[in-house]
């Protein structure tokens, strides 16, 4: 599987209207921009906007891409259910989207196979590069994960492996928020990529222990999703607005956390977002960085933070006091 994905993809959760609606032509421009930009790969799943981030992406793709070079994942184990007497103005599921649906959890084989050909259809396209499981796992799932789980085994992943097997896909993953499931589905399945939003990251390198390692054995690369952390590393903590970490109020100790990284950020120039989003890319597992791009502000700013020279005694500090875990390895910065 030889795919090259760029150090900075697009996270299409927002063109979904997350959180907030985004006008059709908003969306269009930072597409296009994204495109003229260099960016080739684009994320999205059903859920984004009840399909409304995959037609847009679709659509937009379509005119820009006509020979197909994007590489283009989605995502399977929702299914959309028509939603008949909903108030389509407010947010459903995070989402403020005009499309008549809403998402259920549902990894059997058969919604598996029925999603694929529906997100075909939305991107407008003959197959998809890669496809990957929606949020397996007891991050989502809770006591409900052990059954979940034998519905995906036994079903929606024999589906993903049959579309593997004829060409309709290209590669198959995970598209998870915790390290354990990651772990277990290595254990029982042959996969190609994992889409880990959240967990390896200027805050958070647990996956060192063990699940990185695995990886680099298996040959299984990782996309890295939510670099930012729910955005309390793209914006700091000294600002003394609201901020979020890992979908909610961030504990002190994750606070005191980022405040001294923001002072050695300081110390050495370096911008917080440049080196949240440069940081995970060090390791030789992660082939991309993907974070959610919902405006031509968030795509400018994130293009400019990806190029910002970090030096290498701005790494060297963070490791001298503790704050990025000694066995990381970081970017290879300036001198310092």
């Amino acid at each position: 599987m030889a795919l090259d994905f760029g150090r900075l993809g697009f996270g299409a959760a927002a063109i979904g209207n997350l959180y907030r609606a985004i006008p059709d032509a908003d969306a269009r421009a930072v597409i296009d921009q994204a495109w003229a930009a260099g960016l080739r790969y684009f994320d999205t799943a059903p859920h984004y906007g009840f399909g409304l981030s995959e037609k847009r992406l679709g659509a937009a793709l379509a005119e820009i891409d006509p020979h197909r070079r994007a590489i283009i994942s989605t995502k399977v184990g929702r299914r959309l259910d028509p939603t008949l007497d909903a108030d389509l103005s407010q947010a459903r599921q995070g989402f403020v989207s005009p499309e008549p649906y809403e998402s259920r959890f549902d990894y059997s084989y058969d919604a598996v196979m029925r999603s694929y050909e529906a997100s075909r259809g939305r991107l407008r396209r003959d197959c998809i590069d890669i496809l990957y499981v929606h949020d397996i796992g007891r991050f989502a799932h809770g006591d409900a994960h052990e059954a979940r789980m034998r519905e995906f085994l036994d079903g929606g992943f024999r589906a993903m492996e049959e579309l593997r097997r004829t060409g309709a896909v290209r590669a198959i993953g995970l598209g998870v928020n915790e390290t354990a499931v990651c772990e277990e589905i290595l254990a029982h399945a042959d996969i190609d990529l994992i889409l880990l939003a959240g967990r390896y990251t200027l805050l958070e390198q647990a996956p060192l222990d063990s699940l990185l390692p695995l990886c680099a054995a298996r040959g299984v690369r990782i996309i890295l999703g939510g670099p930012f952390n729910s955005g309390i590393l793209a914006q700091g903590v000294r600002h003394g607005g609201p901020v979020h970490y890992d979908y909610g109020d961030p504990p002190a100790s994750i606070v005191d956390r980022v405040r001294r990284i923001e002072e050695q950020c300081d110390r050495f120039g370096v911008p917080l977002g440049a080196a949240a989003l440069q940081f995970p890319l060090a390791h030789p597992v992660v082939a991309s960085v993907i974070p959610g791009i919902g405006t031509t502000a968030h795509l400018r700013s994130a293009i400019a933070q990806m190029a910002q020279p970090v030096p290498a005694g701005f790494w060297l500090a963070l490791r001298d006091e503790g704050l990025i875990d000694a066995r990381a390895p970081v970017p290879a910065g300036m001198a310092a």
